[in-house]
């Protein structure tokens, strides 16, 4: 049991009856060559991906986040992935990483190389960076113009708005933004002043004690931890909605939360460089709920 872990991935059809699929996978020294260099997906950013936590040795959300990758294919025109090959090949990274602690599970659909063969596939783990000091102290956050009004994912299907794809520069130069004005991450907003989401996570807001969060839409995606969170509030009984959010919603809420897959829930604690209200003890029993789960 050792990380990283690599494992490259032979992709069968969709509807392949195919049952055993140990002979498409192929164990990667991970620091040896293993693209090739007309490789689309580092060529063009053209390919796909999702990140999940695997925690104590139970992979987490891994139906939600295979359900957003076939999502992602059919946005992106890729071919569909098999559910079952994509299930097996978690499991077995799963059963040959440390079964302690915290890893950050990585896989990826590409279109592959040009002029083909086509695609490529690979599944990447490694162990999670220690997101204890955030969990416990929150992030300082700032709004950014995302450069679209709402509604343009529908009017503009070509932009992928809704699909999770390896073309993340935007993103990462959001967070760097962030970082040169002193805050940790971001939260995107429309042009038009609603609330969409953050460039690695979901936003949840706590407005009147109800848990509000913007609709999944063309532009904004259904987060898988956000899912877990309101699945968590539900049992407990409290109101939770999926619904536009406007920033000045986001500026009067009671708390806000970013959320995702290995970072789980940090508090909202400064917006705009103005402190904001954060709610630890409800952040802290949130995410040891998440760092419980056994699926």
């Amino acid at each position: 049991m050792r990380l990283p872990f690599t494992l490259l991935i032979d992709p069968v059809p969709a509807d392949s009856l195919q049952q055993d699929f140990d002979l498409t996978f192929h164990e990667m020294d991970s620091s040896a060559p293993a693209l090739r260099v007309g490789e689309l997906s580092t060529q063009r950013g053209d390919g796909i991906f999702e990140t999940l936590a695997v925690v104590n040795g139970y992979p987490q959300e891994v139906e939600p986040h295979i359900t957003r990758l076939r999502n992602s294919a059919r946005i992106c025109e890729l071919p569909m992935p098999n559910v079952q090959q994509w299930r097996a090949a978690i499991a077995y990274a799963v059963s040959r990483v440390p079964q302690r602690g915290e890893i950050a599970l990585r896989f990826v659909l590409s279109r592959g190389v040009e002029h083909g063969p086509a695609p490529t596939a690979w599944l990447h783990a490694v162990a999670a960076a220690d997101f204890s000091i955030v969990r416990a102290n929150g992030v300082r956050v700032i709004t950014l113009d995302r450069g679209y009004p709402r509604g343009v994912a529908e009017r503009a299907p070509w932009l992928l708005m809704g699909a999770k794809t390896l073309s993340y520069a935007v993103n990462m130069a959001a967070i760097r933004e962030a970082r040169r004005r002193g805050a940790d991450d971001t939260i995107f907003l429309t042009t038009d002043g609603f609330v969409m989401e953050g460039p690695t996570s979901s936003v949840v807001l706590r407005l009147g004690g109800e848990y509000v969060t913007p609709a999944p839409s063309g532009a904004i995606l259904h987060g898988t931890t956000q899912q877990s969170m309101f699945d968590y509030l539900r049992a407990q009984g409290v109101a939770v909605q999926y619904r536009d959010v406007t920033v000045e919603e986001l500026r009067q809420a009671d708390a806000a939360w970013l959320v995702s897959s290995v970072r789980l829930a940090v508090s909202v604690v400064a917006l705009d460089g103005d402190p904001f209200p954060a709610d630890q003890a409800f952040t802290d029993a949130l995410n040891a709920y998440l760092l419980a789960r056994t699926s």
